[in-house]
Protein backbone atom coordinates (compact mmCIF):
# COMPACT_ATOMS: atom_id res chain seq x y z
CA UNK A 1 0.00 0.00 0.00
CA UNK A 2 1.36 3.40 -0.98
CA UNK A 3 2.39 5.67 1.86
CA UNK A 4 2.41 8.73 -0.35
CA UNK A 5 0.12 11.56 0.81
CA UNK A 6 -3.09 12.28 -1.08
CA UNK A 7 -2.53 15.71 -2.60
CA UNK A 8 -5.30 18.21 -3.16
CA UNK A 9 -4.86 21.67 -4.68
CA UNK A 10 -4.34 23.48 -1.38
CA UNK A 11 -3.48 20.73 1.13
CA UNK A 12 -2.16 17.19 1.42
CA UNK A 13 -3.44 14.31 3.53
CA UNK A 14 -1.35 11.59 5.10
CA UNK A 15 -3.54 8.51 5.51
CA UNK A 16 -1.23 5.54 6.01
CA UNK A 17 -2.33 5.08 9.64
CA UNK A 18 -6.06 5.51 9.00
CA UNK A 19 -8.31 2.49 8.54
CA UNK A 20 -10.66 4.38 6.22
CA UNK A 21 -8.88 6.07 3.34
CA UNK A 22 -10.03 9.13 1.43
CA UNK A 23 -13.09 8.34 -0.66
CA UNK A 24 -15.67 10.03 -2.81
CA UNK A 25 -18.22 10.33 0.02
CA UNK A 26 -16.09 12.63 2.14
CA UNK A 27 -15.03 14.80 -0.79
CA UNK A 28 -18.64 15.03 -1.95
CA UNK A 29 -19.92 16.15 1.44
CA UNK A 30 -17.12 18.64 2.03
CA UNK A 31 -17.76 20.28 -1.34
CA UNK A 32 -21.58 20.06 -1.27
CA UNK A 33 -22.34 21.54 2.14
CA UNK A 34 -23.59 25.12 1.94
CA UNK A 35 -21.72 27.94 3.64
CA UNK A 36 -24.22 30.63 2.69
CA UNK A 37 -25.08 31.18 6.35
CA UNK A 38 -21.41 32.08 7.01
CA UNK A 39 -20.75 29.70 9.91
CA UNK A 40 -18.32 30.98 12.52
CA UNK A 41 -17.96 27.58 14.20
CA UNK A 42 -17.89 24.14 12.57
CA UNK A 43 -17.70 20.61 13.96
CA UNK A 44 -16.66 17.58 11.87
CA UNK A 45 -17.95 14.45 13.61
CA UNK A 46 -15.76 11.37 13.06
CA UNK A 47 -13.13 13.25 11.11
CA UNK A 48 -10.88 10.30 10.15
CA UNK A 49 -7.99 11.80 8.20
CA UNK A 50 -9.36 15.31 8.76
CA UNK A 51 -10.42 15.63 5.12
CA UNK A 52 -13.79 17.37 5.55
CA UNK A 53 -12.51 19.77 8.22
CA UNK A 54 -9.64 20.74 5.89
CA UNK A 55 -12.00 21.23 2.95
CA UNK A 56 -14.15 23.55 5.06
CA UNK A 57 -11.09 25.44 6.28
CA UNK A 58 -10.25 26.05 2.61
CA UNK A 59 -13.81 27.06 1.72
CA UNK A 60 -14.81 29.16 4.74
CA UNK A 61 -13.70 31.99 7.00
CA UNK A 62 -14.89 30.16 10.13
CA UNK A 63 -12.58 31.00 13.03
CA UNK A 64 -13.30 27.72 14.86
CA UNK A 65 -13.20 24.38 13.05
CA UNK A 66 -13.27 21.50 15.48
CA UNK A 67 -13.21 17.78 14.78
CA UNK A 68 -13.80 14.63 16.81
CA UNK A 69 -12.13 11.26 16.28
CA UNK A 70 -12.24 8.29 18.66
CA UNK A 71 -9.79 5.90 16.93
CA UNK A 72 -6.23 6.47 18.16
CA UNK A 73 -4.32 6.27 14.88
CA UNK A 74 -6.84 8.33 12.93
CA UNK A 75 -6.84 10.99 15.65
CA UNK A 76 -3.05 11.28 15.54
CA UNK A 77 -3.07 11.46 11.76
CA UNK A 78 -5.81 14.12 11.67
CA UNK A 79 -3.82 16.27 14.10
CA UNK A 80 -0.76 15.87 11.90
CA UNK A 81 -2.71 16.81 8.77
CA UNK A 82 -4.18 19.86 10.49
CA UNK A 83 -0.76 21.03 11.67
CA UNK A 84 0.73 20.60 8.20
CA UNK A 85 -1.99 22.70 6.54
CA UNK A 86 -2.20 26.46 6.05
CA UNK A 87 -5.08 26.63 8.53
CA UNK A 88 -3.61 24.95 11.61
CA UNK A 89 -4.53 27.91 13.82
CA UNK A 90 -8.24 27.35 13.08
CA UNK A 91 -8.33 23.56 13.30
CA UNK A 92 -8.52 21.47 16.47
CA UNK A 93 -9.21 17.76 16.93
CA UNK A 94 -10.69 16.20 20.07
CA UNK A 95 -9.74 12.60 20.89
CA UNK A 96 -13.14 11.46 22.16
CA UNK A 97 -16.28 9.51 21.44
CA UNK A 98 -19.25 11.52 20.25
CA UNK A 99 -21.40 10.60 23.25
CA UNK A 100 -18.87 11.90 25.79
CA UNK A 101 -18.24 15.00 23.67
CA UNK A 102 -21.97 15.80 23.62
CA UNK A 103 -22.22 15.27 27.39
CA UNK A 104 -19.41 17.75 28.00
CA UNK A 105 -20.21 20.34 25.33
CA UNK A 106 -23.98 20.59 25.01
CA UNK A 107 -24.18 23.48 27.50
CA UNK A 108 -21.35 25.40 25.80
CA UNK A 109 -21.59 27.63 22.74
CA UNK A 110 -23.35 25.90 19.87
CA UNK A 111 -21.90 25.15 16.42
CA UNK A 112 -23.21 26.88 13.30
CA UNK A 113 -22.39 23.87 11.13
CA UNK A 114 -22.19 20.21 12.08
CA UNK A 115 -21.02 17.81 9.40
CA UNK A 116 -20.47 14.05 9.33
CA UNK A 117 -19.61 11.24 6.97
CA UNK A 118 -20.71 8.64 9.53
CA UNK A 119 -20.15 4.88 9.75
CA UNK A 120 -23.10 3.25 8.08
CA UNK A 121 -22.75 -0.44 7.42
CA UNK A 122 -25.23 -1.91 9.90
CA UNK A 123 -25.25 -5.53 8.70
CA UNK A 124 -23.85 -8.27 10.89
CA UNK A 125 -20.80 -8.86 8.73
CA UNK A 126 -17.48 -7.53 10.02
CA UNK A 127 -14.30 -7.26 7.99
CA UNK A 128 -12.05 -8.65 10.75
CA UNK A 129 -10.08 -5.40 10.90
CA UNK A 130 -11.07 -3.79 14.20
CA UNK A 131 -10.01 -0.26 13.22
CA UNK A 132 -11.72 -0.40 9.84
CA UNK A 133 -14.89 -1.82 11.41
CA UNK A 134 -14.95 0.96 14.00
CA UNK A 135 -14.57 3.55 11.27
CA UNK A 136 -17.22 2.09 8.97
CA UNK A 137 -19.87 0.17 10.91
CA UNK A 138 -22.94 1.83 12.34
CA UNK A 139 -22.71 0.24 15.78
CA UNK A 140 -19.70 2.53 16.42
CA UNK A 141 -21.96 5.59 16.03
CA UNK A 142 -25.63 4.71 15.51
CA UNK A 143 -27.66 7.12 13.37
CA UNK A 144 -30.00 7.80 16.29
CA UNK A 145 -27.10 8.80 18.54
CA UNK A 146 -25.53 10.96 15.84
CA UNK A 147 -28.72 12.90 15.09
CA UNK A 148 -29.74 13.32 18.73
CA UNK A 149 -26.27 14.61 19.62
CA UNK A 150 -26.29 16.97 16.66
CA UNK A 151 -29.59 18.47 17.82
CA UNK A 152 -27.97 19.30 21.18
CA UNK A 153 -24.87 20.94 19.69
CA UNK A 154 -26.43 22.91 16.81
CA UNK A 155 -27.03 26.66 16.97
CA UNK A 156 -30.54 27.98 16.38
CA UNK A 157 -29.86 28.99 12.76
CA UNK A 158 -27.21 26.39 12.02
CA UNK A 159 -27.42 23.25 9.91
CA UNK A 160 -26.33 19.66 10.21
CA UNK A 161 -25.16 17.93 7.02
CA UNK A 162 -24.56 14.22 6.46
CA UNK A 163 -23.99 11.71 3.70
CA UNK A 164 -25.62 8.30 4.15
CA UNK A 165 -26.80 5.39 1.98
CA UNK A 166 -29.93 6.29 0.02
CA UNK A 167 -31.63 3.33 1.68
CA UNK A 168 -31.25 5.08 5.05
CA UNK A 169 -32.70 8.43 3.94
CA UNK A 170 -36.26 7.95 5.20
CA UNK A 171 -35.01 6.55 8.51
CA UNK A 172 -32.71 9.54 9.02
CA UNK A 173 -35.48 12.04 8.26
CA UNK A 174 -37.83 10.29 10.67
CA UNK A 175 -35.25 10.21 13.48
CA UNK A 176 -34.38 13.87 12.87
CA UNK A 177 -37.99 14.98 13.15
CA UNK A 178 -38.10 13.43 16.61
CA UNK A 179 -35.32 15.86 17.56
CA UNK A 180 -36.87 18.94 15.88
CA UNK A 181 -34.54 18.74 12.88
CA UNK A 182 -35.97 18.91 9.38
CA UNK A 183 -34.45 18.34 5.92
CA UNK A 184 -33.99 21.60 4.02
CA UNK A 185 -31.97 20.18 1.13
CA UNK A 186 -31.45 16.67 -0.22
CA UNK A 187 -29.21 15.58 -3.07
CA UNK A 188 -29.49 11.93 -4.14
CA UNK A 189 -26.38 10.51 -5.77
CA UNK A 190 -25.92 7.97 -8.58
CA UNK A 191 -22.63 6.60 -9.86
CA UNK A 192 -23.80 6.79 -13.51
CA UNK A 193 -27.08 7.79 -15.12
CA UNK A 194 -28.21 4.14 -15.33
CA UNK A 195 -27.06 3.00 -11.89
CA UNK A 196 -29.34 2.96 -8.82
CA UNK A 197 -29.37 5.74 -6.27
CA UNK A 198 -26.46 5.13 -3.91
CA UNK A 199 -26.13 8.02 -1.44
CA UNK A 200 -28.18 10.81 0.06
CA UNK A 201 -26.66 14.15 1.04
CA UNK A 202 -29.00 15.77 3.57
CA UNK A 203 -28.89 19.20 5.21
CA UNK A 204 -31.02 19.48 8.36
CA UNK A 205 -31.97 22.55 10.39
CA UNK A 206 -34.49 23.54 13.04
CA UNK A 207 -36.53 25.31 10.34
CA UNK A 208 -39.39 23.26 8.94
CA UNK A 209 -39.84 23.96 5.22
CA UNK A 210 -40.28 22.13 1.94
CA UNK A 211 -36.87 20.63 1.14
CA UNK A 212 -35.08 21.27 -2.14
CA UNK A 213 -34.49 17.84 -3.69
CA UNK A 214 -32.26 17.05 -6.65
CA UNK A 215 -29.98 14.35 -8.05
CA UNK A 216 -26.29 14.25 -8.85
CA UNK A 217 -24.68 11.79 -11.27
CA UNK A 218 -20.94 11.36 -10.70
CA UNK A 219 -19.60 9.74 -13.87
CA UNK A 220 -20.41 9.52 -17.57
CA UNK A 221 -18.12 6.51 -17.78
CA UNK A 222 -15.28 5.12 -15.70
CA UNK A 223 -13.11 8.05 -14.49
CA UNK A 224 -14.97 10.49 -16.75
CA UNK A 225 -16.79 12.85 -14.39
CA UNK A 226 -20.01 14.63 -15.25
CA UNK A 227 -19.87 18.44 -15.62
CA UNK A 228 -21.96 18.80 -12.45
CA UNK A 229 -19.58 16.72 -10.35
CA UNK A 230 -16.53 18.41 -11.87
CA UNK A 231 -17.95 21.82 -10.97
CA UNK A 232 -18.51 20.69 -7.39
CA UNK A 233 -14.98 19.36 -6.80
CA UNK A 234 -12.86 21.53 -9.12
CA UNK A 235 -11.34 23.54 -6.26
CA UNK A 236 -9.91 20.38 -4.71
CA UNK A 237 -8.80 17.70 -7.16
CA UNK A 238 -5.43 18.40 -8.80
CA UNK A 239 -6.39 17.09 -12.23
CA UNK A 240 -9.49 19.25 -12.63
Amino acid sequence: MSKEPFKFKQFSIEQDRCAMKIGTDGVLLGAWTSLEHNPESILDIGTGTGLIALMLAQRSEAFQIDAIEIEDNAYEQAVENFENSDWGDRLFCYHAGFDEFVDEMQDEDKYDLLISNPPFYSEDYKSGNEHRDQARFADALPLEELIEGASLLLSENGHFDIIIPYSEENKAVEIAQNHRLFPNRITRVRGTINSPLKRSLISFSFERKEPMIDELVLEISRHEYTPEFRKLIKDFYLKL
